[in-house]
């Protein structure tokens, strides 16, 4: 999987929080999410969008520290990893990691690259990245799912070199 693919404006942190709420909608609550970005560039305030369009009204906050926040929402299960202080993708293992992936539910993982090796394929990519007062997303997606979640955002939200009329 490659870095190729639409590419999507978001103006702000609401617009951000928008893009997370249709990816919600799209997966059902559902499917494997990798986000990456540097520190500040919106991971987490696009986790939050999605957890608040499947009802959860507690503080979204990134796990850091404790590596995983599982989330259980009515019938949905959500679990939000971030990895950016993992040492080692071999740690991932002492987690139990293929078990949170084998449940019919929704992961999203902040800092992929630091699982290398140990992480299922994504069902959607998604890049931020800052630009100008607000952020770009690039998406690429990695299975069917991941293609109706990048259509799904590409039809309401701004595509990068196209007017927002």
């Amino acid at each position: 999987m490659d870095d190729s693919g639409c590419e999507i404006l978001l103006a702000d942190e609401s617009e951000t929080e928008r893009a997370g709420k249709i990816l919600a909608e799209v997966s059902k609550g559902v499917g494997i999410i990798y986000l990456r970005g540097n520190l500040g560039t919106g991971k987490t305030t696009l986790c939050r969008g999605i957890l608040r369009q499947l009802r959860y009204a507690g503080a979204v906050k990134s796990p850091t520290f404790t590596l995983v926040e599982p989330y259980e929402i009515g019938n949905y299960r959500i679990y939000h990893f971030d990895l950016y202080r993992l040492g080692d993708p071999a740690e991932l293992e002492y987690v139990g990691i293929d078990d949170y992936f084998s449940q019919h539910c929704l992961c999203l993982v902040e800092w992929p690259e630091k699982g290398d090796g140990y992480l299922p394929k994504p069902d959607l990519l998604i890049k931020l990245d800052i630009y100008k007062r607000g952020r770009i997303m690039r998406l690429c997606a990695g299975s069917t799912l991941g293609e109706s979640m990048s259509a799904m955002l590409a039809q309401d939200l701004p595509i990068k070199g196209q007017d927002k009329n």
